[in-house]
């Protein structure tokens, strides 16, 4: 990485000698930018890379907005509306949160315990995540240009003046958030502009006639990948789908910071991705951090308080990693591998001497990991914080005294929290765990190798991992047999042999924590599930989702009991009075190859409870996404209609562990799309569902399956809503975002060395076996699957005399953002199944 490239103004990035006190540590400090460089309101072009380096591939740049004229009311209201993603002033006695009362998610502030609250930026683009400034000067926050997949990153005042673009103004390019610098100073922004240049076609190896572009033509940022960068995944796909435990990621990476270092594995394609520390008064120049080259993700996660040490988040889903970077010098010290989901993936300790991580690395599920730093930002070695058998460590957010971290565990879909008390220094243990000191306590409830409970050795030996926290040998040493499969806990019908309730909650699972930190305290959830947790002055706040409720936002003014606030919905509010919200049971089926699958079966209202019903599949998006207990608007429409809904995790849904979600690799898809079909199978064998009157649907990665699932079952499904999804592979890979191509090459195949295997599992190859009516639904502005992908399928389908339909809905991506188009979709969709299942 060119040192001389992370600062795109010529000037030198200053380093101040070491501090004093406690948050120096003897370390380098980097210089913020605040007030270090004249006023510039344009940016120079990026300088040229040396050799072996890589250059900056386009700096932000401020652009003035009009004020947004002060806090608000909005023009309407909505009763039943959702408030999420919260974020508190420093005093912890106002809140920033998203919220879609006026119809579309928009940027609101209020107190937490009060409900006077304002509309602070009325803007048409829906808001996707939020953050105010530790000294309270700043709200950050992106938005969605009409409502598509590319987003900028803004500032405004508390009062609504001084609104600007920080990021992503440019033609073409996005931009998301990262962290504040710790004083409020700067905050981190990733800024991604395409970085493939057009190529001539080129024929590639000649196959069978099929879909796909130009029958063979790749585009061409998708041919092979030069230098010394490798293509992405692993090498083609060619036996049954792997049932083994992840692969650890074994390609060797260097710094993404570093000079004349490599960048992350690439696969010749994607966009370049830079993450800058920004002045949001404009005053300073950005400041480069770090440059991947088609990257997939890149975010500041957090910075230390001195500023010398960054945690960055990169990596395709599945292949995750936090960076640990030195500002001053842009080296990495550490790589660890971490989980998929919540990008917040950790942070430092209040003196950077130790890192908490939220992370899968070298086990089934995600733990909270700790590392002492040495005062260059070395690991000496890493530590189970807290564990749980059977359950991922959903979220993290670590106190900024360092005396605690609250967590988040997902318990088969539902939410648990607990506060873990750490030492006032944010250290895992004592000085214990230095080079040359004996290793860190063993978690509580494992065993030292005595065979009694007591001190270990260094944890890095104890486990076969390196100091850097690679695994030594590449080997899970886990619970799983070699087919992949849990050796205890399920019977022979898919079900756990004990310890669940009904509504699905672990009755005996317990947390381990490390013997370094202090006690567990439980936090009562009156919702099933946590979306996000942040901190508020001494506070917490919570955002839940619920069965039975809208999105919203609960503070803990006792530290124990949540509270509502006044402007989140009520719970009577949820739906409009008359139908209450039907709370969901648990299902266990198991696939045809005996893999114990999961979802969440809704009952109609008025049903008896013997009376087979028409009951469509829904398939949730990813493949990596996980179907949730909470309040969905389009299930209670459904319902309403007189028709069942039941929601399966496939093989490939996140929540079951690393083997689970990377069932559905390769060849694996094609079992995925088997699973659909034996989960409706067994909801008819249970008795809730109607054989001849079943439906399947599903969005993004469950619209795929749901074409999939009425060409290779044409005779199960009476009828199918593909909502946003891919019919060729092939195509998708043609016309996705580059970022999202990076990450699908890992989870489908290479388009290039995999192309027999996409076209064997796209369904447009099968188009000729549809039977069934099927609507199609997409978002005009997709780029992340689109439109095409659903147009071509829906034109194929008339073609061979099969009744096809298309909605397209205005000013929307891939989400669907907007209430007009939401209660469009929901009605348009209710009343297509209503039709071909109950008439």
């Amino acid at each position: 990485m060119a040192a001389d490239a992370r600062n795109l103004t010529g000037e030198p990035l200053t380093v101040r000698p070491p501090a004093a006190g406690p948050a120096g540590a003897g370390r380098p400090t980097a210089v913020r930018p605040v007030h270090a460089v004249p006023l510039k309101r344009t940016v120079p072009p990026s300088p040229p890379a040396q050799a072996g380096r890589t250059a900056a591939f386009a700096a932000p740049a401020r652009v003035p907005l009009p004020n947004a004229s002060g806090p608000r009311e909005a023009t309407t209201r909505l009763i039943a509306h959702g408030c999420w993603y919260p974020s508190a002033d420093p005093s912890g006695t106002r809140v920033a949160f998203i919220c879609d009362r006026g119809g579309v998610p928009q940027l609101w502030t209020g107190p937490v315990d009060g409900d006077d609250v304002h509309l602070l930026d009325d803007g048409p683009d829906p808001v996707t995540e939020v953050s105010w400034s530790p000294d309270g000067r700043w709200i950050a926050y992106t938005t969605a240009p009409g409502g598509g997949e590319h987003t900028r990153v803004l500032c405004v005042r508390p009062d609504g003046g001084d609104r600007h673009i920080l990021a992503g103004a440019e033609p073409g390019s996005s931009a998301h958030l990262g962290c504040w610098a710790y004083d409020g100073s700067a905050i981190a922004v990733t800024v991604a502009v395409p970085t493939a240049v057009p190529a001539p076609d080129t024929t590639a190896e000649a196959g069978a006639p099929g879909p796909g572009p130009a029958d063979g033509h790749l585009p061409g940022h998708w041919q092979g990948g030069t230098g010394d960068t490798k293509l992405l995944g692993p090498a083609p796909h060619t036996d049954p789908g792997p049932g083994w435990p992840s692969p650890v990621l074994t390609v060797e990476t260097t710094a993404v910071g570093a000079p004349g270092g490599r960048t992350a594995p690439a696969a010749g394609f994607g966009d370049g991705l830079s993450a800058y520390l920004v002045d949001p008064e404009g005053v300073a120049a950005p400041v480069l951090l770090a440059v991947e080259k088609d990257a997939a993700t890149l975010r500041v996660c957090d910075l230390s308080r001195d500023g010398a040490l960054a945690l960055l988040r990169r990596g395709p889903r599945g292949r995750r990693e936090a960076v640990v970077l030195r500002t001053a010098d842009l080296v990495t010290t550490c790589v660890m591998p971490v989980a998929d989901g919540d990008p917040w993936i950790g942070g430092f300790s209040p003196r950077a001497d130790t890192l908490w991580l939220r992370s899968n690395a070298h086990r089934e599920f995600a733990v909270l990991l700790a590392a002492g730093l040495d005062p260059e930002g070395h690991p000496t070695g890493w530590s189970v914080a807290a564990s749980r058998e059977d359950s991922d460590l959903e979220l993290l957010r670590c106190a900024r005294d360092g005396g605690s971290a609250v967590l988040a565990w997902n318990i088969r879909g539902m939410s648990e929290v607990e506060v873990l008390g750490t030492s006032a220094a944010g250290r895992p243990g004592s000085d214990a765990d230095l080079p040359g000191r004996p290793g860190p306590p063993a978690p509580s409830g494992r065993l030292a190798p005595s065979g009694r409970p007591g001190r270990e050795r260094d944890v890095s030996a104890r486990d076969g991992w390196n100091r850097d926290g690679r695994d030594r040998d590449g080997r899970d040493r886990g619970g799983w047999d070699q087919d992949g499969r849990d050796r205890g806990g399920w019977d022979q019908d898919g079900r756990d042999r004990g310890g669940w309730d009904q509504d699905g909650r672990d009755r005996d699972a317990v947390v381990r924590a490390g013997a370094g930190t202090g006690p567990l305290r439980a936090v009562p959830l009156p919702h099933e599930v946590v979306t996000r947790i942040s901190a508020a002055g001494p506070r917490l706040l919570l955002a839940l989702s619920g069965s039975r409720r809208r999105p919203g936002i609960w503070w803990l003014p006792d530290g124990a009991t949540p509270v509502r606030t006044p402007w989140s919905s009520r719970d009577e509010d949820a739906v409009p009075p008359g139908r209450p919200p039907v709370r969901p049971v648990p299902l266990r089926p198991t696939a045809r190859d005996g893999l114990p699958l999961n979802g969440w079966y809704y009952r109609a209202p008025g049903r008896a409870p013997g009376e087979p019903a028409p009951c469509v599949i829904h398939l949730h998006g990813g493949p990596e996404d996980q179907e949730r207990p909470v309040l969905d608007p389009l299930y209670h429409e459904i319902l309403g209609r007189g028709i069942d809904v039941f929601a399966p995790d496939v093989r490939g849904s996140s929540g079951y562990g690393r083997s689970f979600v990377d069932a559905d690799l390769g060849r694996g898809r094609f079992a995925a799309i088997d699973d659909v079909a034996d989960c409706a199978a067994h909801a008819v064998l249970a008795g809730l569902a109607d054989p001849a009157r079943l439906a399947v649907m599903g969005r993004s990665y469950g619209g795929y399956l749901t074409f999939a699932s009425l060409v290779w079952h044409p005779d199960l499904f009476r009828t199918g809503v593909a909502v946003c999804g891919m019919s060729d592979l092939a195509t998708f890979f043609e016309g996705t975002e580059p970022w999202i191509a990076q990450s699908a090459a890992h989870k489908y195949g290479h388009p290039e060395r995999d192309r027999e295997l996409l076209r064997a599992l796209s369904p447009m190859s099968r188009i000729d076996a549809l039977r069934a009516p099927v609507l199609a639904v997409h978002g005009e502005h997709d780029t992340n699957v689109p439109p095409g992908e659903s147009e071509q399928f829906v034109r194929a389908a008339r073609e061979r005399g099969v009744t096809a339909e298309l909605l397209t809905l205005p000013d929307e991506g891939h989400e669907f953002l907007r209430a007009d188009n939401r209660r469009l979709f929901r009605r348009a969709a209710a009343d297509w199944l209503q039709r071909q299942l109950t008439t």
